[in-house]
């Protein structure tokens, strides 16, 4: 989320972010819960953007440490490849890995639409046809079960021609305590208007730690920060007296960065005449402008050998990522891919190294997410070992009596064993 912060700085009060309030919402009119949706329980799916598996205990963040005690913790939750916000976001919504669902990147370019995605583009991120799959609250409203979603990344667009019923367009400005009472009033709702699947997300945690490191006490103050936010939502909800499970996740790790060592240069040999480059901090994609020029572009690489660079054609990836070419449906990813090796990352546009950093191997400890569920549909106390984040998709269709589509990368086994 590193360029969303920076666009913030940068921008301000643009039109992007104009000043919203929960009034802003957005409303798709003309639907409601069919009646056998309307006794079914409630999820409430939290994103806690760049919330390491660790940081719980790390901070002590004491209202995550009692709620996951009455439910399930697991050890830690295996991000998506690239370990990057928006394609692990829309991962967890699709129970795709990105290289099936088509965000492959933060930023990307699709040769066969000659256009390119950037996460600072908001007509790319409003427009429905960079987005693959089934999301979440897509399922829920085709099986005519109503959704709502306090920013969650695809849910401005309308994939297939559709909306959650309640959603807003991303704006941090809008204070917590009134992202919280909308919460509480989704579920006061008549029946047959309110939401049973609730996304929310949380941006606090991965700004603190991309300015300031990990290891911060501006990292620490973010932590107990969403720590108060959920304490406060799990009281305010309760005191519904409605069956609502909550699930609370990451979508990536982070990891600390030398801000004097850390800074890799792009390597010299590559020939932006022929080749157009995008990506972030820990991936760069290189798209041929003409399909004969990969060879001697990779050959160059290569010969140059840049420090701090793995270069790999697509078909060379680690199989574990599922970022090969035979993967990517869309096309999307680039004809050769410069991986930075941990903990090393490319200079940012004004030169510099930032303390926190996360797109790295998904298989590092330090990008590993967190997973906590509770409610009455969980069981108690449950420790579980490191899963795949696209599972948890099919975990929360389980939970609402939802029918998942062919297709999925995640399956029910993986987490069925948590519900009671």
């Amino acid at each position: 989320m590193r360029n969303i912060f920076i666009l913030i700085i940068l921008l301000g009060a643009a039109t992007i972010l104009r000043a919203q309030t929960p009034s802003d919402q957005l409303v798709t009119s003309g639907r409601t819960n069919a009646p056998e949706q309307q006794k079914k329980p409630y999820v409430i799916f939290i994103s806690a953007d760049g919330f390491r598996w660790d940081l719980a205990d790390k901070y002590h963040a004491t209202n995550l440490l009692t709620l996951r005690s009455g439910g399930v913790a697991a050890e830690r939750m295996t991000p998506s490849y690239p370990s990057v916000t928006f394609p692990n976001h829309y991962s967890l919504a699709t129970g795709l890995y990105p290289s099936h669902h088509g965000l492959v990147d933060n930023s990307f370019y699709d040769p066969k639409r000659g256009r390119g995605y950037r996460i600072s583009d908001r007509t790319a991120v409003q427009d429905s046809s960079w987005y693959g799959g089934t999301p979440i609250w897509n399922l829920a409203e085709e099986q005519h079960m109503l959704s709502a979603s306090f920013f969650w990344v695809g849910s401005e667009a309308a994939v297939n021609g559709m909306h959650p019923t309640y959603y807003y367009i991303f704006n941090d400005k809008i204070p917590l305590d009134s992202r919280l009472k909308t919460v509480k009033d989704w579920l006061q709702m008549p029946e047959e208007q309110r939401p049973h699947l609730i996304l929310f997300y949380l941006s606090q945690v991965d700004h603190a730690e991309h300015i300031y490191g990990p290891d911060s006490k501006e990292a620490e103050e973010a932590v107990l920060l969403v720590d108060d936010c959920i304490g406060r939502m799990t009281r305010m909800v309760d005191s519904l007296h409605l069956p609502v499970n909550y699930i609370f996740v990451a979508d990536h790790g982070m990891a600390s960065i030398d801000t004097v060592k850390g800074g890799l240069e792009m390597p010299r040999s590559i020939d932006t005449t022929k080749f157009l480059v995008s990506g972030s901090e820990t991936l760069r994609h290189l798209y041929a402008k003409d399909k004969k020029d990969i060879p001697a572009q990779y050959e160059a690489l290569k010969k140059e050998n840049p420090e701090g660079f793995d270069i790999y054609l697509p078909d060379e990836t680690p199989a574990r990522r599922h970022y090969t070419s035979n993967d990517d449906r869309y096309g999307r990813m680039g004809d050769i891919l410069l991986v930075t090796k941990y903990p090393r990352m490319i200079y940012t546009r004004n030169h510099k190294v930032l303390p926190g950093e996360h797109g790295f191997d998904n298989a590092l400890p330090q990008m590993g997410a967190s997973f906590y569920a509770w409610g009455p549909a969980f069981k108690r106390g449950l420790r579980i070992a490191p899963f795949e984040n696209v599972n948890v998709y099919p975990l929360i269709a389980k939970i609402l009596g939802l029918t998942v589509p062919e297709g999925l990368d995640g399956k029910v086994e993986v987490l069925e064993g948590v519900l009671k």
